[in-house]
C-alpha cells in the first residue's frame, strides 16, 4: 500500500508500513563518515606564459606569416582556459610586433545563448576586454556560408573572421563530452563550431555524436581551404586547472598534431579514484568546470540517445546540489543527475539551457531530475532509494568536476583507497553536517 505525504510542499511517495518520513530518522543516520583525500596528479606546467607563447611563434616564423597592415581575426571562445587573457593578449602583442593589426572574434558556437549581448557577457567574465587585452573585441551574431563540404555538409563562419586578411585559432585541446574520436575538442571544433556560431553548431550537432568525429574535421577542412589561416595556437591543461602545454601550429598541420596533443590531454585528465560508486555527491556544476556542467569524462554518464554509457566510472547514484553563478542560468548537464535541489532549479535560465541542448541535439542533458527543498532531503532520498544498508554506501563527495585535487571519500572506501600511492588521506573521519534550512556545510 502507498500514501503520498506532502513536506514543505513537495510531495512524496512512501511505502506504508515503513515509518513515516519524520520517524525515519535524521539524515546521515547509520551511513559511514568522510574523510579527506589527497589526490596527486601529473602536474607539467609552463612557468611563464609570455615567454611560452613567444617561445612558440618564433618556431612558426611569425614575421613571415603577418603581413603589415593586415586585419589579423584571433578566435576568443566561450571555455573557461586557464591563463586564457594573458594567451590570447600575448598572442595579440607578438602579432602587433609584426605589423599586423589584430582582434579577438567571438568564437562559441550556441553560447551566451547565441546573441552578441550574451557571448559579450560570457568574454567579459573570462577577462576578454579591449580595456584588457588592448584590441578590439568583436561580437555578433552574424555568418556567412562559405559553402559546403564534399559531403553535403553548409559551412559557416563568423562574418567579422572572414572580413579579415588573416586568422588566428586559439583553442584548449582535451577529451569531448559526447563523442570519441582521433580529433575531439580541439582547434578544428573552434572552427566548425565555435566560428560557425549558431548555423554552424546546428549543422554539427543535429548529426548526433556518431557523425561528430567525421563532420567537424570535415568542415574544418573545408574552412582551411577557404579561408587565410596564418596558424593556431593548441593549449593543454593539466588536472590543477593550469597551462601545462602551449603549442603553435601550422594550418596544414593542424588534424595530426591535434591528435598528439588529444592523447597529452587524456593523461592529464583528473579522475576520481575508484570507478564503481553508490553515491555520488557534487556540490557545484557549470559550464565553467566543463561544457556539460559535469564532465562525462568524470562522472561516466553520457545520457545522449542512441550512445551506450561508459562502462567506467559507474556510479548509481548522483546527487547534484548547487549552479555556478559564471554559468549564467545555462544548467546544461543536469540531466546527468538522478537528484537535485530547490536552490540549483531557481537559478536556471531555461532559455539558454534549452538553446545549448537544441542546438547539440543532446535533449535529455536537459531533463529535470527529482527536485527536493534542500540538500539534506536531495542526500537523503539518494541513500534511501539505493535499499542497501547505509553504513555500507560507497560514497564521494566533490565540489565539481574539473577540481579533483581534493575530495571527501566515505569510510567504505578506505580499503581500496588505501593501495593507491597517488592518493593521500588528510584529516579525520567526520560524518555529513547541515544548516538548520538544509544546507550541506562544507567538512
Amino acid at each position: 500500500m502507498e500514501k503520498t505525504k506532502t513536506i514543505r510542499g513537495v510531495n512524496y511517495l512512501t511505502r506504508w508500513g515503513r515509518g513515516k518520513w519524520k520517524e525515519e530518522g535524521k539524515l546521515g543516520e547509520g551511513l559511514p563518515s568522510f574523510v579527506k583525500v589527497k589526490q596527486i596528479l601529473p602536474r607539467p606546467k609552463v612557468e611563464d606564459i609570455e615567454v611560452e607563447v613567444a617561445r612558440e611563434l618564433e618556431k612558426i616564423n611569425l614575421p613571415e606569416i603577418v603581413k603589415p597592415g593586415h586585419m589579423i581575426a584571433v578566435t576568443a571562445g566561450s571555455r573557461g582556459i586557464a591563463n586564457i587573457d594573458r594567451i590570447l593578449k600575448s598572442v595579440c602583442q607578438k602579432i602587433k610586433e609584426a605589423g599586423g593589426r589584430p582582434f579577438l572574434v567571438a568564437a562559441m558556437g550556441s553560447h551566451g545563448g547565441g546573441t552578441a549581448e550574451g557571448q559579450r557577457k560570457i568574454l567579459s567574465k573570462l577577462g576578454i576586454r579591449e580595456e584588457n587585452l588592448g584590441v578590439p573585441v568583436l561580437v555578433s551574431d552574424q555568418v556567412v556560408q562559405l559553402g559546403c563540404t564534399s559531403s553535403g555538409f553548409p559551412v559557416y563562419c563568423a562574418r567579422e573572421a572572414v572580413e579579415a586578411d588573416g586568422l588566428v585559432v586559439v583553442n584548449r585541446v582535451k577529451p569531448h563530452t559526447a563523442f570519441r574520436g582521433e580529433n575531439e575538442s580541439g582547434l578544428l571544433k573552434m572552427m566548425a563550431v565555435g566560428l560557425g556560431r549558431v548555423p554552424g553548431a546546428t549543422v554539427v550537432h543535429r548529426l548526433g555524436p556518431g557523425e561528430m568525429a567525421r563532420t567537424i574535421p570535415e568542415i574544418a577542412r573545408e574552412m582551411l581551404t577557404r579561408l587565410p589561416v596564418l596558424f593556431g595556437l593548441a593549449i593543454v591543461e593539466n588536472g590543477y586547472e593550469e597551462t601545462a602545454i602551449i603549442k603553435a601550429i601550422r594550418p596544414e598541420q593542424f588534424q595530426e598534431e591535434e591528435k598528439k596533443l588529444l592523447q597529452e590531454a587524456r593523461k592529464l585528465l583528473p579522475q576520481l579514484p575508484v570507478n564503481s560508486l553508490d553515491l555520488l555527491i557534487v556540490k557545484e556544476m557549470g559550464k565553467n568546470f566543463s561544457g556539460t556542467g559535469m564532465d562525462t569524462n568524470v562522472i561516466g554518464r553520457w545520457r545522449v540517445f542512441g550512445i551506450p554509457e561508459p562502462d567506467v566510472p559507474h556510479i548509481r547514484r548522483i546527487v547534484v546540489l548547487d549552479l555556478s553563478p559564471q554559468s549564467h542560468g545555462n544548467a546544461t548537464g543536469i540531466g546527468l543527475a538522478d537528484f537535485t535541489t530547490r536552490r540549483l532549479v531557481k537559478k536556471i535560465n531555461f532559455e539558454a539551457t534549452y538553446l545549448n541542448c537544441l542546438t547539440t541535439g543532446f535533449v535529455q542533458r536537459a531533463m529535470l531530475p527529482m527536485v527536493f527543498e534542500s540538500d539534506r532531503e536531495a542526500i537523503d532520498v539518494a541513500v534511501r532509494s539505493l535499499h542497501m544498508d547505509a553504513g555500507q554506501v560507497r560514497a564521494l563527495l566533490i565540489d565539481n568536476t574539473l577540481h579533483l585535487q581534493e575530495l571527501y571519500a566515505s569510510e567504505t572506501l578506505l580499503p581500496e583507497l588505501a593501495e593507491r600511492a597517488d592518493l593521500r588521506v588528510e584529516k579525520e573521519a567526520f560524518p555529513l553536517r547541515f544548516s538548520t534550512t538544509g544546507e550541506l556545510i562544507d567538512p
